[in-house]
Order: structure tokens, then sequence, then C-alpha cells
């Protein structure tokens, strides 16, 4: 394999503002097919990538004699599994963005096929590399914090009407509604840094008139370690938290506002533009304790790095950037959160 052949399936804000990008970015993919059903988005796609090829459905896309290289998930939730067994099963190795399947054993399923077929399987865990949490993870290691004792993580957007997205009007067993959106990534930085975890308590809530799955929710997870974890989700917040306040047994780590990625890619901006991944206020994090307060300059994010860990697997038989153990034990919290 030299240049990876790259087919992305979706083109809403997965496949349009992460995805293609990230690919078109990388020298060692190309970018040959996007699939999507809406006559909009294919004219997005085609006006921003005029030399991929553009399909109106999958069947299409697994016809050919030749599979592509690698396939990327990124269409609605409950239709991820069934594709990752259809690219699979074709040939390719595969990303899929979070969650793998609607439940853990689906995923299961999933990994197990791909590990049959001896094909890489991986999920587009891609807030790990968002700046603020590549901060936080630098100052827990350097043992700024001391013993870390309380984990605040916050997404938070204010949203008060029942949009017409998928996400919107699908139940819970269909992979909608806001936890099973933002929990995967919460939950996965979680388990990055305090490992895993012994006790989960959940408040699933829909706020806005119409709603049929959690608009805000808020978990909590006592780690093994001894570390509480709290999570707060929202659509309906009018006003943001942190996005992390972090409590150890010398200081607090403080930050605030969501990594800048996905906006300024929605503006325009593309991986590897000037201040891409920096916030362009100049924005830093705070630590802070009884002998005074220091800032701590944001790293900038990089979701390239997913991609390029992922090149060097594909290319040289290394691990994958995440690997999807990791994602199932976040589908098992999520699915203890649902059953209450």
């Amino acid at each position: 394999m030299s240049v990876i052949r790259t087919a992305v399936i979706g083109f809403g804000t997965a496949g349009r503002v992460f995805h293609a990008p990230l690919i078109a970015a990388d020298p060692r993919y190309s970018l040959d097919a996007i699939v999507t059903g809406s006559p909009e988005r294919a004219r997005l796609a085609r006006q921003e990538y005029p030399g991929t090829g553009i399909l109106a459905g999958t069947d299409a896309l697994f016809a050919g004699s030749r599979p592509y290289d690698l396939v990327v998930i990124g269409s609605p939730n409950a239709s991820h599994a069934p594709l990752a067994h259809a690219a699979i099963e074709a040939g390719s190795h595969v990303v899929i963005d979070k969650p793998i399947a609607v439940t853990a054993a689906g995923a299961r399923e999933v990994v197990a096929a791909a590990k049959a077929a001896g094909r890489v399987l991986t999920v587009f865990q891609n807030r790990r590399w968002d700046g603020d949490f590549l901060t936080l993870r630098d100052v827990v290691e350097r043992g700024e914090l001391g013993e870390v004792r309380q984990f605040d993580s916050a997404f938070e957007w204010w949203s008060p009407r029942v949009g017409d997205g998928w996400k919107d009007v699908t139940g819970p067993s269909a992979g909608g509604g806001i936890l099973y959106d933002l929990g995967p990534h919460l939950i996965d930085q979680a388990l990055q840094l305090f490992g895993e975890v012994s006790e989960v308590h959940a408040e699933l809530d829909r706020r806005r008139p119409g709603a049929v799955s959690d608009d805000e929710s808020f978990l909590t997870l006592r780690h093994v370690s001894g570390v509480r974890t709290r999570l707060w989700m929202s659509a309906v917040a009018p006003a943001p938290r942190p996005r992390f306040r972090v409590t150890g047994s010398r200081a607090v780590f403080r930050s605030d506002g969501l990594d800048p990625q996905e906006a300024q890619s929605l503006a325009g901006l593309r991986p590897g533009d000037t201040g891409f991944g920096l916030h362009a206020d100049g924005r830093d994090a705070v630590v802070a304790g009884p002998d005074g307060t220091d800032t701590v300059p944001l790293r900038a994010g990089d979701y390239r790095e997913f991609y390029r860990r992922l090149a060097t697997a594909l290319h040289d038989g290394g691990p994958p950037p995440v690997d999807p153990a990791d994602s199932i034990r976040a589908l098992d919290l999520i699915e203890q959160a649902v059953r209450g």
C-alpha cells in the first residue's frame, strides 16, 4: 500500500467538518469517494473536492472489484455497525466515528469481524487531541496538581429548540440524544486520564419541548484509582461551565471554552492553516493554589495526529491510533447510565 485510497461515508458534520479535511490535508491519503444521499451536501462536496467521486449510496461504494484501502464511517449512529460489517466484508480497513455501535454487544461483534478478516478497525476519538486536553494531561503527568481527586468536564451550548437532525429526532435505542453524542468523548477522556470505573450515576433529562431523547445529561464516575469524575452535557445551557476544572491535593486546573478546531473548520480554515487549533483570543488555562495562580499556555489542538498514527499503522503494522476496546468500555458505561 502506498497512498491510502479512502472513502468517506457521510458528509454531515462528521464527514464535512472533520474527516474529509483531515484526509485531504495528509499526503499519505487520497480522498477518492464521498457518499452522501443529500443533493445539497453532494454539491458542497463537489465544490470542495472536485477530484473526488461523489456517490449517492453505499451500494456503489462496495460494488467495485477493487476495495478502498480505508472506509471512514461518519453516518448516523445506528448505521455504524452495519456499514462497518459491509466495509470489512469488502476488504477495507475501517474508521468509525464514535460510537462503534449503539450497543456494546454490537461493537464487540464489529471488532471480532475485523480481527477475523485481518482488517484494521479504529474509532475517531478526536477529542484526545483537543488542545486543552493535551495541556491538562501534561499538567497532571507533571504532578502540578498533586493527587487528583475530582475531574469536572463539561460540553455545553445553547440550542433551546429541537432540531430536525437525526441526533434530535431519534431516541437512545438508535443512538440519539446528547449522551450518545458527547458521552463517548467525555468518558473516553476520563478513562484516558484516570483509568477504570467502579461506579456510575446518571441523570438524563429532556428539557426542550418535543424532545424524544436526552438533551441535558450528567454522569458521575468513581474510578478504581479513587478519582471522582463529573461530566456535564447540555444543549440548553444559557452559559457554559468551565470546560475543565480538575481539583488536586495541591492545586486546581481550569480552562474555558471548547477546542476551536471544529469551529475553525466550519469557518473555512483547514488543518495546516496558520493558527488552526489555537484560540484566536490567545486564552490560557490556569493552575491555582494557596500560593497563587499561574497561567498555563494552551497547546494547539491537532486532530491530524489521529490520521498520522493511522497511516503508520496501515503502512508499518503498528497499533491503531485508538484501540476500539477503549470505546467499548465507554459504551458499557453509557448503557449502564441509560438503564439507570
